[in-house]
């Protein structure tokens, strides 16, 4: 058709989403698929609807309304989802009554009678941020069906031009940060299907992800009955063309479409209502379809189908955009991955340069899926031995990935076995035989401090030797500091001296529950072990508090900072009463620990140093929760609990037989562990002290770019890989449309929670805790820290904005060690992820915190102010109200 508003579907394809929208485009491109039905038909464009909204100005200064609602105000939020149900509400009544102009409503009105005159027609909406990959926006606009008549498709075409102004849909835009201003609306008008039976395909199984599994809901009649919960379908499973599980419904209510047009929900006829709708055979014929759809789209899809007689008709196709996604494999092998962000106390998803940049500093080759990080553990897991030692290691800091990789360890053949490889001696850092602690593998105490002088030399020069390289002289530089980033911390004896305090820790709490009956002992014998960087940061903070707690002014001024921009920040600090102290004061710690920030493993977060309000909360609490001289008292005291706990297992030992030698083995371990067990943060530090020195340099190539007109904003670097930005400081020129796409794609993995282990199907695993000596109702987790405690939970899922008082209980995702300053003013410690020796676990143990890590979905299974009690020696939280 040459028409301007009217198109027919065999007319468009993928690439016309702004003029048909998403639904439009898809069915287009479906439509050309061979062997696929689809229901013939038109779309009235967005010219049609951009051009019916200019013709009511009112509805430009509603949308402008709307865009002024700040959806990150949380003081004013009741206030905001109010305004947002107005606003839209008054805009659907202005679009649906508006006129439609006479040449319009007379293409439309053609376009039926051309197409099939007496037919009946499904309408349905078609907006241009719909059925997208990253965004499916699934019901979120309005369909109708069996709608008669030209008159009643023009009226039902104004209803989904409003419905693009729902509440619903509104806000599911703002989630996405799309602009409302930005959305067109499309309708798809398709002849309707009368069809014995309809459903949905998943060309992967949507609950577990895996890839080569589907699943087919299926009912009788229209679908409507299906979406609206009115029926429960049949199930079918589908695994390489056989169907392997079924579920079938009894079928007592079924939706049909009237003759005159609208539809009925009627009753079932008892003969048919335990059939299958649908018999195997067309499930597999089915599943074959949506392979074929899958493989043109080149990801899995969510499609709706209709049976009439025994052909399948495809009324829409979208991308599954909760499925996490797989990394990318350079064979066609069966791969297991270990997701980096549980080990690292960072899940949420990261940007290009810092995946990029992690990948080129760390230990091990990292693939990337979803914005995170995962390493490929098939190699290790095939042969015997490798086995053995992997899931030890992996059930030793968090229990959930060693179930998940003994999961899959149980499906037939998916992990090949691998015949051990030839003994090679015991590796350095071997962890000691029971009973016979090897001193031979464990490094001399003096190397502590040498190891963490040749980091500070190291970084000295690195701080150095960068000032004088800038562009692509600058990346030549990294790649060789990247070079000696990987030398610092692959040193034999860095390694060693990390492994001996975890491995004394291990050693203590087995021994001493073997010989004692005692769970957990280590955790008050690692009380205030001296040398722990990120348990000082938490400490120094309080001296910080010290400073500006007799400073009215300066309190006043951190009351109100909220207000106050960070590049602003501690010159407006200085001008208060006092604000030269305190500024110092402030100064001293960010020289120290600037380079902190929550999710610090990517480049990319903003440091301390660049936002240093974050700190203000941190600052706010301490002063009110803690009085003059706590960081020294606290100290002292954790070292205190410490030799009293020394005391008491090396005299109970003494008292059991042969309890001389058991007694001096301890004692040994006991000094190994504190001696080593503070060294376990430093070089996380290090990492981190290096990043914000690549970070400054990196920043400065990008604002000379914004200067030279090649970027819009020094943050698009972000959106791109370490190479990719060496050829953009090198060439001068930029893909804009790659940081377009990138930055869409972030938000969309933003959304996603990442597994702790991920096959190349695509099964997304989180593991399972296999107990049964646990009070009903209770969470069940990881002990980290010995110790119960019960108070109200605080769910933070932001340290910004942290309001705790003494005696709450934190509740977050994760805490990397930039969340350890929060830690001196809490009773204890529950998160989704951790392990025994991550970053949290240690802090929570020398500050005496009784703490729960890696409790599924904790912080949506407790409310913020709910009391509960955590059971940090025993793993598990109770909740009491």
């Amino acid at each position: 058709m040459s028409e301007r508003y009217v198109r027919d579907l065999g007319d468009v394809d993928g690439a016309d989403v702004a003029l048909v929208g998403g639904k439009g485009a898809q069915l287009g491109a479906l439509a050309r698929i061979d062997g696929v039905r689809v229901p013939g038909g038109f779309c009235v464009t967005t010219d049609a609807f951009r051009r019916v909204v200019a013709g009511v100005p009112a509805v430009g200064e509603r949308l402008d309304a709307l865009a002024r609602i700040d959806p990150d105000d949380r003081d004013g939020i009741e206030d905001g989802i109010e305004a947002i149900r107005t606003l839209s509400a008054e805009i659907r009544l202005m679009v649906e009554g508006a006129a439609v102009p006479d040449d319009l409503a007379a293409e439309i009105t053609d376009a039926v009678g051309r197409l099939g005159e007496g037919a009946a027609w499904a309408v349905r909406s078609s907006a241009t941020a719909e059925d997208l990959p990253t965004a499916s926006f699934a019901g979120q606009q309005d369909s109708y069906l069996n709608v008669v008549g030209p008159a009643a498709v023009l009226a039902h075409v104004r209803r989904c031009w409003a419905s693009l102004f729902t509440e619903r849909a509104v806000v599911y835009r703002r989630h996405q940060g799309i602009d409302d201003r930005t959305v067109r609306m499309a309708v798809v008008v398709q002849r309707m299907v009368l069809p014995d039976a309809s459903g949905v395909l998943f060309t992967a199984d949507p609950v577990t992800g895996h890839r080569r599994t589907a699943t087919v809901d299926a009912g009788l009649g229209l679908g409507e009955a299906l979406v609206s919960g009115l029926v429960t379908p049949d199930v079918f499973t589908v695994r390489d063309g056989e169907v392997v599980a079924r579920s079938i419904a009894v079928k007592r209510r079924v939706v049909r479409a009237l003759p005159g047009g609208g539809t009925e929900d009627a009753a079932v006829d008892a003969r048919q209502q335990e059939r299958p709708a649908l018999t195997d055979t067309q499930v597999v014929r089915l599943v074959g379809l949506g392979r074929r759809i899958e493989a043109h789209f080149g990801r899995p899809q969510d499609i709706e189908w209709c049976l009439a007689g025994d052909t399948f008709e495809i009324v829409q196709s979208r991308p599954i955009t909760t499925l996490f996604p797989v990394p990318e494999a350079d064979d066609r092998e069966n791969h297991v991955y270990v997701s980096v962000g549980h080990q690292q106390m960072m899940t949420d998803a990261m940007k290009p340069l810092g995946l990029s940049v992690w990948q080129l500093t760390a230990m091990a080759p990292m693939r990337t899926a979803g914005g995170r990080l995962f390493v490929d553990v098939t190699r290790r897991l095939g042969p015997p031995s490798g086995r053995a030692a992997l899931l030890d290691l992996m059930g030793r800091g968090d229990p959930l990935v060693r179930d998940a990789l003994e999961t899959v360890l149980g499906r037939d053949d998916f992990v090949p076995s691998l015949p051990d490889p030839a003994p090679a001696g015991p590796p350095a850092g071997a962890a000691p035989a029971p009973g016979e602690p090897d001193p031979g593998l464990v490094p001399d105490p003096a190397i502590v401090p040498e190891l963490i002088r040749r980091s500070e030399a190291s970084l000295a020069a690195l701080e150095r030797d960068i000032r004088t390289r800038t562009g692509p002289a600058l990346f030549d530089f990294l790649l060789e500091a990247f070079q000696e980033h990987k030398r610092l911390l692959g040193d034999p004896l860095n390694l060693r001296a990390i492994m001996a305090g975890m491995e004394a820790t291990w050693w203590l709490n087995d021994r001493l529950w073997e010989w004692l009956g005692e769970k957990n002992a280590a955790d008050t014998l690692t009380l205030s072990a001296p040398g722990n960087i990120t348990s000082e940061m938490g400490l120094a903070l309080l001296d910080v508090a010290d400073v500006i707690r007799p400073l009215p002014e300066v309190l006043a001024f951190l009351r109100d900072a909220g207000h106050v921009g960070d590049d602003v920040f501690l010159d407006e600090l200085a001008k208060r009463a006092g604000g030269t102290e305190a500024r110092e004061a402030v100064e001293a710690y960010l020289d120290r620990y600037g380079m902190r920030c929550v999710g610090e493993i990517d480049l990319t977060r903003p440091r301390w140093r660049e936002r240093p309000t974050t700190l203000v909360p941190l600052l706010l609490d301490n002063v009110r929760n803690f009085g003059p001289g706590a960081a020294g008292l606290r100290f002292e005291e954790g070292r205190r609990k410490a030799l009293e706990k020394e005391r008491d297992v090396l005299s109970r030992l003494r008292a059991l037989p042969d309890g001389d030698r058991r007694a001096e083995e301890a004692k040994r371990m006991i000094d190994r562990v504190r001696t080593f067990i503070g060294y376990r943060e430093y070089p996380k530090y290090g990492i981190v002290s290096r990043y914000f020195v690549y970070k400054r340099a990196l920043m400065t190539e990008a604002e000379r770019l914004v200067r030279a007109g090649v970027l819009a904003e020094k943050e698009d670097v972000f959106f791109l890989t370490f190479e990719e930005l060496h050829d953009v400081v090198r060439t001068d020129r930029v893909d804009d449309g790659l940081v377009r796409e990138r930055k869409d794609a972030f938000r969309s993995y933003e959304a996603l929670t990442p597994p702790r282990v991920l096959t190349s199907d695509g099964e997304a695993l989180t593991g399972a805790y296999r107990r049964d000596d646990v009070p009903d109702g209770a969470l069940v987790g990881l002990a980290v820290s010995a110790g119960t405690v019960e108070g109200r939970a605080r769910v933070v899922l932001d340290l910004a904005e942290a309001d705790l008082e003494a005696g709450d209980i934190l509740v977050t995702t994760f805490t990397d060690p930039s969340w350890s300053p929060l830690f001196v003013g809490i009773a204890g410690l529950v998160t989704e992820v951790g392990g025994l020796m991550t970053h949290g676990a240690v802090i929570a143990r020398e500050y005496g915190l009784p703490a729960v890590v890696g409790v599924d979905r904790v912080t949506r299974l407790i409310r913020d102010g709910q009391r509960i009690r955590v059971h940090g020696t025993d793993g598990y939280v109770e909740l009491l109200s």
